[in-house]
């Protein structure tokens, strides 16, 4: 099955396609070639036994209007005994032999006058062979009455080197189909093997490590010269990142500190307020603005390392059944408060692993229940659901809100943006930006969906290349 797929695989390639447009084309020049080569040799040895026929006919056309019948008959027996490849033929109108080197008369179905194809028999070193022959035929009105004198030349070879042409063509087109096919495969396994040795440093590269690059050989054809160019793009990149990485994280960790600071002189003046009995309102709401934007600094930070790939080596084999029922409980005080209904529903027997970090996992699938906690009315339910099939392992967080509209969903997952409806509600718009960044840390998908009514977010995560036993963690709730 591995070598079936490697084989479409090379054959879909855009090297196998020109070298195959590149060989039928030949193919068909060479065709072309070999049936005119074979057509206007075939004409050249048909207009050189034409000549010779007319040449004969000429000579036996003046003894017979010298001589007559008889004188012609004569001529004719003379010629016969040193034939070569000449054939003649007297007869009267019943075709009873006069004269000539044919034992019998042949089946001609042409007009006279005209040159007409015919075969015969001829006795060759003892045996007798088939052979072919070119003539022409002419009646002799007489007196005595009618006569026909028909005479021919022998065309073997020719027809010998129609039957070679005949047999060269299409073993000629077979071989060359054959010959360009096989180096069509060669080159397009080469460009193969060149290709995917981009495709892995890319594949690397989209997944975080943006120190790969692409190997150069010591070939410097085009590929190296595209690698080279690659390269030194990529080195750009880097650059640039790690610039703009440094800077955020910078000015994240600077501005980190003092909103801590700021946060804790807020907490001591409300402190000593309290105990003064004075009004504290106006500083438990810098408290919660400081809180909002010591959070908005952390998801920055965490999505800066999720899209860096710093996180990486903590990958491990993950139960997302013990993620989804951490999440869950952790927000099931809050949906009560909120009137609604947060039900967890996982497969019976469990099973839904991946391989992944287990505190970016949780922190995406808060991210999700919080949104779906906080965007839907009382009264609603919020449904967290795991699954595993043959495409892979997916978790999905479903309300019965007010849902995205389909042509917003594509923005809602960019940094800082927040949609109309949302505007007054607190958050800092790096919800499903999060969410998004640890969707492409672990090779997954994040999608967006109409729950009619609400808004199901859904993670599709590939199944690990390699599985361990883990605890099965019972759900609170079974499978529906």
């Amino acid at each position: 099955m591995a070598q079936m797929r490697a084989s479409l695989r090379l054959v879909r390639t855009q090297a196998f396609r020109i070298v195959l447009v590149y060989v039928l084309l030949f193919a068909f020049s060479v065709s072309a070639l070999l049936f005119f080569t074979y057509w206007n040799t075939r004409r050249t040895l048909d207009a050189q036994s034409d000549q010779i026929i007319e040449a004969e006919i000429t000579g036996l056309n003046e003894q017979y209007q010298r001589l007559g019948i008889r004188g012609l008959a004569e001529s004719v027996v003379s010629r016969s005994q040193h034939p070569g490849n000449a054939l003649y033929i007297l007869s009267d109108g019943a075709h009873n032999i006069l004269a000539g080197n044919l034992d019998a008369w042949p089946s001609i179905t042409s007009d006279p006058g005209n040159f007409v194809e015919f075969g015969y028999e001829r006795s060759v070193n003892g045996l007798t062979e088939a052979r072919r022959a070119r003539g022409r035929l002419f009646p002799l009105r007489t007196p005595a009455g009618t006569f026909y004198l028909l005479v021919a030349e022998d065309v073997h070879d020719r027809d010998l080197t129609q039957r070679m042409f005949t047999t060269t063509l299409p073993w000629t087109v077979v071989l060359i189909l054959v010959h360009g096919l096989l180096g069509g495969g060669l080159m397009s396994r080469n460009m193969l093997r060149r290709l995917d040795s981009i495709n892995r440093t890319s594949s690397e590269i989209v997944a975080g490590n943006l120190t790969r690059r692409v190997p150069v050989s010591e070939a410097q054809d085009e590929f190296d010269v595209l690698a080279e160019n690659l390269n030194r793009m990529l080195d750009r990149i880097e650059r640039l990142m790690k610039g703009l990485r440094e800077v955020t994280d910078s000015v994240a960790h600077d501005l980190r500190t003092p909103l801590n600071r700021l946060r804790q002189r807020l907490e001591q003046s409300q402190g000593r307020l309290q105990a003064a009995g004075s009004d504290t309102s106006e500083i438990e709401r810098a408290i919660a603005e400081t809180d909002q934007l010591i959070a908005t600094f952390n998801a920055l930070l965490l999505i800066a390392e999720t899209d860096a790939g710093t996180a990486r080596g903590t990958m491990v084999l993950l139960d997302l059944g013990s993620v989804a029922a951490d999440v869950s409980e952790l927000y099931e005080p809050l949906a009560e408060e909120r009137n609604l209904t947060l039900k967890l529903v996982q497969p019976l027997g469990g099973g839904a692993i991946i391989e992944g970090n287990r505190s970016l996992v949780s922190q995406a699938l808060a991210n999700l229940v919080d949104n779906a906690i906080k965007y839907t009315p009382p009264g609603g339910r919020v449904t967290v659901r795991t699954l595993q099939d043959e495409t892979g392992v997916s978790l999905s967080v479903a309300d019965s809100g007010p849902g995205i509209p389909p042509e917003e969903r594509p923005r809602v997952v960019e940094r800082f943006v927040r949609l109309e409806a949302s505007r007054n509600s607190p958050g800092t718009g790096l919800g499903l930006s999060l969410v998004a960044a640890v969707a492409h840390f672990h090779n997954a998908e994040l999608v967006l969906d109409d729950n009619a009514p609400g808004l199901k977010a859904t993670l599709r995560f590939p199944h690990p290349a390699a599985r361990i036993a883990l605890p099965q963690i019972p759900s609170r709730n079974a499978a529906e």
